[in-house]
């Protein structure tokens, strides 16, 4: 075991790539073609001793880097002592009455000061964008896409980075002048697949007053970024995200202008207490520059996939596993003080207790048909919750046994008693696949943890009533797990996002659901306030931890919500309007 790697990683290092490859989470990072790693470090001092090892390095900011390594000398690399922590990607997943339409914004918008965004430079990192839709144009019909950089394509990057493709203003314009579809496309390549970065960016700046679509930040300039999406799965990783990030916040430093950035997908691997490099790294880029980031808070709230409790006696957790798995990991996470005796029990009643510690904490056992890879780990240099965890793959066949499996805990020695489980996103197991009574409380996802951002919960705007889909956070006050204080509230508020209209990638509008879609409600709004603080110079330091302020203090109460702030509105339900001082 390597102290200054995750556990997930020493993990993956110790484990063949023929096994890695059946799982979602062991292999991300690793190129086969290559035989490297994509990695995330902390660093301290220069790397350039590690440059002079053929090492791939590229820096970020506030010390953080990544670093593409041959498979060989992954530890090695790690032993140098301007290394400080490691971390390997992790794939992160996707979080649908017109959005203008509630969130007091004709207050705003129709009426005096009369906001639109203008001014704000507004990035959607995102599965890309439509960028011939008229949603995105100015009267003239010219885009408002300052620059698209399409991570997927091989070409001209922009400066400073290795992949993808940069487009600017200009270069789109230019394709928008052609009216051949197929000549567009030879010119400008960049398309939406899936259409959620479409729909994202509708939302949030979107305007076509032929069809009297109004998103919130209408004349904002766009900045995209397509993320790459190097697995066959078709979900960036944290490594695209950050550059990404690093983009914007270089962008906006070069135009001069104020940014607010979107952030529309989590991930359900950590201890969901902001203590992950990605966490961190966002704390950091929150306070560069005059920037807002905004992050939704998942869908994992009704997914089945958490499940925590404090530990007084001995206690059994049930978990369903339906047909057809093909891999599953969880998670348990603990203070280190408290020790456990765990058993793990398979529908066929075969039982096998884990050990308290193994050398090296990595080792393998089998139940019925199903493997189970263990890891035990340590606290890590950023975080004291100690981690097991476990990963479930098929022996023959192509499933994991289905039925219920057990968890058994018994406490040995106490402090606190408390633990805190996860599955595998919902994204990627079956909606049969969950614990029998779940816990919804901190099933926000990763980064919507990081403490610098704007975290967006959903609401359903029709019933002005929580979306139990949206990811919840802190309700525990008296949780001891993790960087997160006692007292820190997440979501800080809640958007509408059931039933919200957003251009699609055909021509039309259909109405999406998520707090993907409530998301970039919220990034709007906060191009409204910096416009109208910034730009129009109300307030030039109207950016970061004031925003969320403002926004915060102008949220409304929702029905059924009778304390303030909780862990599943926040604040309330955003009110642009009264989030304006006066």
């Amino acid at each position: 075991m390597n102290q200054k790697m995750e556990n997930i990683l020493n993990l993956a290092l110790e484990t063949p790539e023929e096994v890695r490859q059946q799982t979602d989470t062991l292999n991300v990072g690793f190129d086969d073609a290559t035989r490297s790693w994509e990695l995330i470090v902390k660093y301290n001092g220069n790397l350039e001793a590690i440059e002079a090892q053929g090492i791939q390095v590229e820096r970020l900011l506030a010390g953080y880097a990544i670093l593409t390594v041959p498979e060989n000398l992954v530890e090695q690399i790690a032993d140098f002592e301007e290394i400080e922590y490691v971390e390997m990607p992790k794939r992160y997943f996707y979080s649908q009455i017109g959005p203008a339409s509630s969130s007091c914004f004709p207050q705003v918008t129709m009426r005096t000061p009369f906001l639109n965004g203008r001014g704000v430079l507004l990035a959607v990192l995102d599965s890309g964008i439509d960028w011939r839709r008229r949603d995105f144009r100015k009267a003239n019909g010219d885009t408002r896409i300052r620059y698209l950089w399409d991570q997927t394509l091989r070409g001209m990057p922009p400066e400073g980075f290795a992949m993808g493709v940069e487009y600017t203003q200009e270069q789109i314009n230019r394709a928008l002048r052609i009216t051949s579809p197929q000549e567009q496309y030879d010119i400008l390549p960049s398309t939406d697949v899936s259409g959620h970065g479409t729909a994202v960016a509708g939302i949030a700046a979107g305007y076509n007053p032929e069809e009297n679509y109004t998103g919130i930040a209408t004349q904002a300039d766009l900045l995209i970024v397509k993320l790459g999406v190097p697995e066959e799965g078709g979900f960036p990783r944290t490594t695209e995200i950050m550059r990404g990030i690093v983009y914007a916040l270089q962008k906006a430093e070069e135009l001069g202008m104020p940014l607010a950035i979107n952030l529309s997908f989590g991930n359900n691997y950590g201890s969901h207490d902001g203590s992950s490099l990605l966490e961190r790294f966002l704390d950091n880029a929150a306070e560069v520059g005059r920037t807002v980031i905004c992050v939704g808070s998942g869908n994992e709230g009704n997914s089945g996939g958490h499940i925590a409790g404090n530990v007084e006696s001995a206690r059994e957790i049930e978990m369903a596993v339906a047909e057809y798995e093909r891999s599953l990991n969880i998670q348990f996470w603990q203070n280190y003080s408290d020790r456990y005796r765990i058993s793990l029990r398979s529908p066929g009643g075969q039982q096998v207790e884990l050990p308290a510690a193994v050398e090296g904490g990595k080792y393998t056992l089998r139940l019925e048909d199903t493997e189970i890879l263990v890891y035990i780990g340590e606290p890590r240099p950023y975080a004291v919750a100690q981690e097991i965890y476990l990963e479930m793959i098929p022996v023959e066949g192509s499933y994991i046994n289905s039925g219920i499996w057990s968890i058994l805990i018994e406490p040995i020695e106490i402090v606190t008693g408390q633990y805190y489980l996860y599955l595998s996103d919902s994204a990627v197991r079956s909606s049969s696949t969950g614990f029998y009574n779940p816990t919804p409380q901190v099933t926000l996802t990763i980064p919507s943890t990081a403490a610098k951002v704007i975290t967006v919960g959903a609401y359903d705007f029709t019933y002005d009533s929580y979306a139990d889909f949206s990811g919840r956070g802190y309700a525990d006050t008296q949780r001891t797990i993790g960087m997160v204080t006692a007292g820190l509230t997440k979501p800080d508020l809640v958007a509408p996002g059931v039933g919200i209209l957003a251009p699609n990638t055909y021509v039309g509008y259909d109405a999406f659901t998520g707090t993907s879609f409530a998301t970039p409600i919220v990034t709007g709004s906060a191009a409204l306030l910096m416009e109208w603080g910034i730009v129009r110079g109300n307030d030039e330091f109207l950016y970061g931890e004031k925003v969320k302020a403002y926004l915060r203090a102008g949220a409304q109460p929702l029905r059924g919500e009778s304390v303030y702030p909780n862990e599943r509105v926040g604040w309330g339900a955003l009110c642009v309007s009264e989030s304006l001082p006066e």
